[in-house]
């Protein structure tokens, strides 16, 4: 009767292997030591460079007429005051959406990509990654919030939202200043 045993042995060695197997593709607890902290200065970064790069100022409703006093509750939900110019009229996005949209490395594009002024896309696109992965995973940490932003309209197209215009105009305090009209040499468009 050495079956019993030998099938004994038999399912002991599967399951010694199994264990051996799993731990060996395992990260030992120890692995990242400080991840939690590193999370945390990750964070923090992103928090800094969404605050001094001005995000805030248009993709934060009311961010720049309380002087940055809106809760970070509220911070990047997009904003339905449209930028109307000789490109027509362009919206500040809800980034909190956004990134919940998109993997890292897609917002590394998307953050590149250049977009419909007032949009500083150029600064975005002179960010290094671990910065832009920074401002990503901080956006992210925030979790969604707010609605979508209205979509940007062509030239000429009316807006159901209030607008601030971006079109140059003459000094009043000098009549002979010529106005620059959206047509003039001045402008290119993307």
């Amino acid at each position: 009767m050495t079956w019993p045993i030998t099938a004994a042995a038999g399912v002991l060695a599967v399951a010694f292997a199994a264990v051996c197997i799993s731990h060996a593709y395992a990260e030992p607890p120890d692995a990242h030591p400080n991840s939690s902290a590193a999370d945390a200065v990750i964070l923090q970064r992103g928090r800094y460079l969404v605050r001094i790069t001005g995000c805030n100022d248009c993709h934060t409703p009311r961010y720049a007429e309380t002087g940055g006093a809106v809760p970070q509750a509220q911070w990047l939900t997009g904003s339905a005051i449209g930028f109307r110019g000789p490109w027509g009229t362009s919206y500040p996005g809800n980034l909190r959406r956004t990134v919940q949209s998109v993997s890292e490395s897609q917002w590394l594009v998307f953050a590149r990509t250049q977009r419909l002024p007032p949009m500083p896309w150029f600064s975005l696109a002179a960010m290094n990654d671990d910065d832009l992965r920074a401002v990503y995973r901080f956006i992210r940490s925030l979790g969604v919030s707010g609605r979508p932003a209205p979509a940007a309209l062509p030239p000429g197209a009316a807006s159901a939202t209030p607008v601030i215009a971006f079109f140059p105009q003459p000094d009043v305090r000098n009549a002979s200043t010529p106005a620059l009209s959206h047509e003039s040499q001045e402008w290119s468009q993307p």
